[in-house]
């Protein structure tokens, strides 16, 4: 995304709000947790669910390489 592009997004939505994503896989919900990724379902779930509000996502890094090649 482009500073315009973030801008553009801020103004519309009339917020700043950014989601971090560093699921927990110990408190994913248990109607998720038989999901074959159930990682990517919780945070697409997260994603859809503040699409209206949020301008961006921050997915932190080192959570995701701490669970190796399956993070």
């Amino acid at each position: 995304m482009t500073r315009t592009e973030l801008v553009a997004q801020i103004r519309q939505k009339k917020s700043y709000l950014t989601v971090g994503l560093d699921t927990d896989i110990t408190k994913i919900p248990p109607h998720l947790q038989s999901h074959p990724d159930a990682v990517f379902a919780f945070n697409k779930a997260i994603i859809d669910a503040t699409l209206e509000y949020c301008v961006s996502n921050k997915i932190k890094t080192a959570f995701y390489e701490s669970q190796g090649l399956k993070g």
